[in-house]
Order: structure tokens, then C-alpha cells, then sequence
């Protein structure tokens, strides 16, 4: 069972990068995310946005559990565990219509707060049994999108600031 744990936790394994695993695991979830929609034409936006709410609900809980197996094992909050970042970095890039250009500063914006942890996200980080793990990035995430969302209803991600 333990196995299950870490490939959970790793987010099959990206989270054993030598460099910059909460990176390579936002990375992850980018991917993961742009092969989905890649996958779905255009006109089913929001068949994707809420197939991808329920996947954020459903990893949430699955990484605090997964998490929480291991914290005897690896300790609190260790780097291995990147799950976390996966599911912040799709929150970054909810309900925004997926281009390269929303990914990347999507993606810049949730490693810009999970790192800098402002607003309380920090002390979300003391809550006990893997959920503390998970929802610092959610907040994260969440920050991150409302930054996005903001970016792209004054009009700087509609077209005409793209760099093609």
C-alpha cells in the first residue's frame, strides 16, 4: 500500500526530480492539464472546467490522505510530496481559457505564491493530517487565479497583447 502513497503523493514520481520538484510537479499539472483540453474542442469549455473542479475536489482529498500515510515515513510537508502543486497550479488556471501564454503566467503566478506564502497562506500550512500539505497550494492557487482572472478581464490576455 505504501507504494500507492508515494505514486500519489509524487505525482508518479515527479516528485523525486533532483531539482525544483514543487517546479517539475506544477510543470506536471500544466501538462497534464493543456493534454486535456488539447483533447476537447473549444466549444466544451465548460464541460472541461467542470470535469476539472471535480478532479481538483477529488486530488485535494486523495493527496491529504495520501500525504498524511507518509508523514511517519518523510516527516511533514516534505519536498517529495508534489501533489500539492499539481492541484494549486490547475486552481491558478481555473476558468481560464487555456492558451500557452495563461499557462505560463498561470503557472508563474501560483509558484509565486506558493513560495511567498502571503495572506495566511502560511499558517494554512499548520493544519494536521495532510491538509495543511494541500491547502496552502489551493490557497495558493486560488490567489494565483484571481490574479489571472483579473489580467484577462482588463483585457491583456484577449488578443491584443499576445505574443504570437
Amino acid at each position: 500500500m505504501n507504494i500507492l502513497y508515494k505514486t500519489i503523493a509524487t505525482s508518479f514520481g515527479l516528485g523525486y526530480a533532483p531539482f525544483a520538484p514543487g517546479t517539475v510537479g506544477a510543470l506536471g499539472g500544466v501538462a497534464v492539464l493543456w493534454l486535456a483540453s488539447s483533447s476537447i474542442s473549444t466549444h466544451k469549455f465548460h464541460t472541461l472546467q467542470i470535469g476539472l473542479l471535480v478532479l481538483i475536489v477529488l486530488t485535494t482529498v486523495i493527496g491529504a490522505w495520501a500525504t498524511k500515510q507518509l508523514e511517519q515515513e518523510w516527516g511533514e510537508d516534505p519536498s517529495k510530496v508534489v501533489i500539492d502543486e499539481v492541484v494549486g497550479v490547475w486552481i491558478s488556471l481555473f476558468w481560464i481559457p487555456l492558451t500557452w501564454q495563461h499557462a505560463l503566467i498561470g503557472f508563474c503566478l501560483f509558484r509565486l505564491f506558493d513560495i511567498w506564502k502571503p495572506l495566511g497562506i502560511r499558517r494554512l500550512e499548520k493544519i494536521p493530517n495532510g491538509w495543511g500539505v494541500m491547502l496552502d497550494d489551493v490557497a495558493a492557487g486560488i490567489y494565483a487565479n484571481i490574479c489571472l482572472q483579473i489580467i484577462y478581464a482588463v483585457g491583456i490576455l484577449n488578443g491584443s497583447f499576445y505574443l504570437s
